[in-house]
């Protein structure tokens, strides 16, 4: 396989350029289009009678900062990197599932305060329904405070890799495909199946659904120049 040097990034921003600094340390030279950009809705946040915070995606902490001033609830995590999200925004009790949907959902279950609503803020079009794997154990609620549209922004002319971290961003790659040759790394499973193997690409699927993993995989596929 030719050496990867040149590596697509295709996450929306601001996670686009703190992927492209850990690229940089790690030898590659990032080149960032983003396929997703992430749009916050008007949405009202109404906390009566809710006793935790579930949140899928940094980008949902983010937003959800933007929208309201509450930091003493409780906040459960999908990852690790969503709950250093949460603690740089301020909240103070956090838990991180480290894992996937199910982890999380797993977390919940065990852990999660009773007597009161999980709120679940995310995306408009999730990847996946967390209140619907708590149903009869956990009195959850989704809502949506952002939405992930795609952009307009050219491919690269040349990369050796890309990197896909959301099922939405690859199916926006297999949308543009196919591409001459090169490496998709990706999260998990299920961008695999949305990306698929039309886009001409050999991919790589990470160990685990976080970032370290994803960029392990890309170490594995090839060496830096």
């Amino acid at each position: 396989m030719t050496p990867v040097r040149r590596v697509w990034i295709t996450r929306a921003e601001p996670g686009a350029a703190r992927t492209a600094d850990r690229l940089i340390a790690l030898g590659f030279e990032p080149v960032i289009a983003p396929l997703l950009a992430v749009r916050p809705l008007d949405a009202v946040v109404d906390l009566d009678g809710v006793a935790a915070l579930a949140f899928t995606s940094r980008n949902g902490v983010d937003v959800f900062a933007g929208l309201s001033a509450e930091r003493g609830l409780p906040v459960f995590t999908v990852g690790d990197a969503t709950a250093e999200a949460a603690r740089e925004k301020g909240f103070a009790d956090v838990r991180s599932a480290d894992g996937a949907l199910g982890d999380m959902a797993a977390l919940l279950m065990s852990e999660a305060p009773q007597g009161g609503m999980l709120l679940v803020p995310g995306a408009l079009e999730p990847a996946g329904d967390l209140p619907a794997l708590l149903v009869g154990r956990i009195w959850a609620r989704a809502l949506p405070i952002y939405e992930a549209v795609e952009t307009s922004v050219a491919a690269p002319q040349s990369f050796d890799a890309v990197l896909i971290h959301s099922a939405r961003a690859g199916k926006a790659l297999r949308a543009r495909g196919p591409f001459g040759g090169g490496c998709a790394v990706v999260l998990s499973e299920a961008v695999a199946n949305a990306l698929g193997d039309r886009a001409g690409l050999e991919i790589r699927i990470a160990a685990a659904p976080n970032e370290a993993a994803l960029l392990e995989a890309l170490g594995k596929a090839a060496r830096p120049v």
